[in-house]
């Protein structure tokens, strides 16, 4: 896939206009946490200060950014701002090569560009020089930029550097005990600048923060250490890995359920056990002319469930350690017992997390196959005792009609619906986890997330304690349980944020942030 393919699928998968997390956006707003007091020192320090005024911070600490803010925020017909960058002239001659042109001088040295720097400031108009990547500057280029701040009696430019930290020990060896610069130093944003930092890059995109869980926040502010370029790339590598995780979810073949690789081997190991007990049944070889054929090869489908525990008079089967079953029992001319997954494959069954089924799914009650003789054929002789234990004549009985004699135990159909009892759990457990609640919302509404949790029990206890509109819902992150808590539900982000400014001190403290009720949704469809 392309780049350009690649850009293409990620604004389609979330509906962005654009790429929020690009170096360069359209209708880009300056982000002022921890910047617009520099932003008003530097034009403070410009007109009173007659020093060289350096800007610091690593990479990606948006030192390009506040150059362009600095530009934009000064007045154009006062202020003649020259913009260079050291990036393959970081000598003086090419440093002042540059300047010399964006002045339209002649002579690129530092008399000329002061003359007309002095030619300026007569019809009223400054001149700010803004050097880029500035700690690529040599030695040589530093001391021309040190004069030009200097400047003339008549007139002087507003030198101002920006660059890595590294660029201040150049200046203090040149300038020794002499005060000739003055130094700024950028701090990385607070998580919660980070969250608000996030949130105006997307909402520029057409979306919110909803895109992002509280947890996804938190890592993304602790692997880019709160620095704004780092947490543009760190923000849209986790979108992308979303993306990817997504659409490798729906692209993947599926059999109706995901069967752990122990099961797996024991159902193989089932199979094993039931053919080998099928060729070494007594009497196989001497197969009865009448009927036999309906009754006399026991097949199982491979691969297609769990077993599951024992369960009322259904045979069961038992492990001589951990790899060694033991024999089936078959008994007559029965068809060997199939597991309630194994009969079910074809319908597909439902599973927990972690793989084992839930509680009053269809994978819970055990079932019993057994075939039938076609009608108008007699039974064969009275099996041994050891077959009384195989409800066959009863499962027949409520799955066919059949003549009278067999029909007998006509309550047997009661048994079913006894099974199917347990299917009344999940819904209380839905209701208690808050899934079904969820569903039951518009997309559009918002919810207060409140915290996440390890425990459900400590979620519980939390939703009981507070009370009210207070709930909470089940996700998964990197394969373990994460319970959520949300309060409310609101027709839109500003009475989210209202509601927010409301709640008690206690919960205010955990940061709190509104979402749409459709990230929630999602993630629920996603858990299942």
């Amino acid at each position: 896939m392309t780049s350009l393919h690649a850009d293409e699928a990620f604004l389609g998968h979330y509906q962005l206009s654009h790429d929020p997390f690009a170096p360069r956006v359209p209708g880009f707003k300056f982000f002022p946490a921890q910047r617009k007091p520099v932003l008003g020192q530097l034009h403070h320090l410009a007109r009173y200060s007659q020093l060289l005024l350096v800007v610091t911070g690593p990479q990606g600490s948006g030192k390009t950014l506040l150059r362009q803010a600095l530009v934009a925020s000064t007045n154009k017909q006062s202020v003649q701002s020259v913009v260079v960058s050291a990036r393959g002239a970081g000598d003086a001659a090419g440093m002042l090569r540059q300047v010399a042109q964006a002045l339209n001088v002649e002579q690129a040295e530092i008399g000329a560009i002061l003359a007309q720097v002095v030619q300026l400031a007569l019809t009223g108009q400054e001149v700010y020089l803004l050097v880029d990547d500035a700690e690529q500057l040599d030695e040589s280029a530093l001391e021309a930029l040190l004069a030009l701040a200097a400047g003339a009696p008549e007139g002087r430019p507003h030198v101002f550097l920006f660059g890595e930290s590294s660029l201040i020990a150049q200046l203090e060896a040149l300038s020794l005990e002499e005060e000739r610069f003055h130094v700024i130093e950028l701090q990385p944003y607070t998580e919660e600048e980070t969250r608000e930092y996030l949130d105006q890059r997307l909402e520029g995109a057409g979306r919110g923060i909803e895109l992002f869980t509280a947890d996804q926040i938190s890592d993304i502010h602790e692997s880019s250490d709160g620095w704004p370029g780092t947490i543009n790339q760190v923000a849209r590598d986790a979108m992308i890995e979303a993306m990817i995780a997504s659409r490798s979810a729906v692209k993947r073949p599926s059999m109706g359920f995901n069967m752990p690789k122990k099961h797996v081997l024991a159902i193989s190991a089932v199979v094993v056990v039931a053919v080998a007990a099928a060729w070494l049944m007594p009497g196989r070889s001497k197969a009865p002319t009448t009927g036999a054929p309906a009754n006399e090869q026991a097949q199982l489908p491979l691969g297609q469930g769990t077993p599951q525990p024992n369960s009322g008079g259904a045979p069961s089967v038992e492990f001589a350690g951990n790899s060694q079953p033991m024999p089936l029992p078959l008994v007559g001319n029965s068809q060997p017992v199939m597991r309630g997954p194994l009969a079910e494959a074809a319908g597909g069954i439902t599973e927990g997390d972690d793989g084992v089924p839930v509680e009053g799914s269809s994978a819970t009650p055990p079932t019993v196959t057994t075939t039938a003789p076609p009608a108008g054929i007699q039974p064969g002789p009275a099996p041994t005792p050891a077959a009384k234990p195989v409800p066959a004549p009863t499962q027949v009985a409520t799955a066919k009609p059949a003549p009278a004699p067999v029909a007998k135990p006509a309550p047997a159909p009661a048994k079913p619906v006894a099974a199917a009892k347990p299917a009344e759990k999940p819904a209380a457990v839905a209701k208690a986890a808050g899934g079904s609640w969820y569903a039951g919302q518009a997309p559009g509404n918002y919810v207060v997330q409140i915290l996440g949790t390890s425990s459900e029990s400590a979620a519980q206890s939390f939703v009981k304690e507070q009370g009210g509109e207070y709930r909470y819902f089940k996700k998964v992150l990197n394969g373990k349980p994460l319970y959520v808590i949300t309060y409310g539900s609101f027709a839109n982000r500003d009475a989210a944020v209202t509601a927010i400014k409301a709640l008690p001190a206690k919960v205010q403290a955990g940061k709190p942030w509104p979402r749409t009720v459709a990230s929630v949704q999602q993630e629920l469809a996603t858990t299942r």
